[in-house]
């Protein structure tokens, strides 16, 4: 008779330990999502302000970022899991700059804060102009 394999399913909290690693924050009109990943890009942890419980236009507030921002360092931190970070952020939202605060207050210490935001060198030709 085969033994059956036995497959633990471990918690997200005790994956791998990381001590550097990369914060993105992507501001958006309507959202705000913070990513923390390691050096190698696999994320660990991430929040929104959606998942913080903002819903509607309440979620593209600066405060909700915060919120996000806030929530997804505290987690890593308590763990012990995030001691150095690099902050890419993306977006033309209001909640980039309160997102970053949140970070920099949360008493990780940041290498570099770069703006990873795609901006076009003259690229696609806009739509035709409305006639109402």
């Amino acid at each position: 008779m085969p033994r059956r394999a036995t497959r633990r399913f471990l918690p997200r909290k005790t994956k791998h330990r990381i001590l550097k690693g990369v914060i993105y924050v992507r501001a958006s009109f309507r959202n705000t999502i913070v990513t923390v990943t390691d050096t190698r890009g696999q994320a660990v942890s991430w929040s929104s302000a959606g998942a913080c419980g903002f819903k509607g236009t309440k979620r593209r507030s600066p405060f909700a970022a915060q919120t996000a921002a806030a929530n997804v360092v505290h987690t890593l931190v308590n763990q012990g899991l995030l001691k150095e970070a690099e902050v890419m952020i993306s977006g033309p939202g209001p909640g980039r700059d309160t997102a970053l605060r949140a970070i920099a207050k949360s008493g990780i210490q940041l290498s570099y804060v770069r703006d990873v935001t795609p901006m076009p060198h003259n690229g696609c030709r806009p739509p035709k102009r409305r006639r109402v």
